[in-house]
């Protein structure tokens, strides 16, 4: 099974976000760990990635750095900040809220 673009377009800055919260990581890894905890269902596009990682840095969400140099190329590293965990705790309110919501319209039998 996978999921549509269409459920996850919406939730992906914090889906971002809370891989940043476990720590520093980059754009590859990132990809890689979505895809591995969603079993496959999920995951981004390489050019979907980098532009939530403009958007959620041009919004103090997140900061960039360089890795350090060693074998390969170097990679571009994000972190989250202080603005963005306040900014995922409020995704998760409003993703348990708006989850609530959709099981008592969709999955309960009434």
């Amino acid at each position: 099974m996978s999921i549509s673009a269409d459920i996850l377009r919406g939730h992906t800055d914090t889906i971002i976000l809370a891989q940043l919260a476990a720590g520093d990581s980059y754009g590859y890894e990132i990809g890689k760990n979505v895809s591995q905890l969603s079993g496959g269902a999920c995951g981004f596009k390489e050019a979907t990635l980098y532009t939530a990682f403009r958007r959620l840095e041009q919004n103090g969400m997140i900061s960039s750095y360089w890795g350090q140099e060693g074998p390969g190329a170097r990679r571009r590293y994000y972190a989250i900040t202080p603005a963005g965990r306040d900014q995922l705790e409020a995704d998760r309110r409003e993703w348990s809220e708006t989850k609530a919501v959709l099981d008592a319209l969709i999955v309960k039998e009434g």
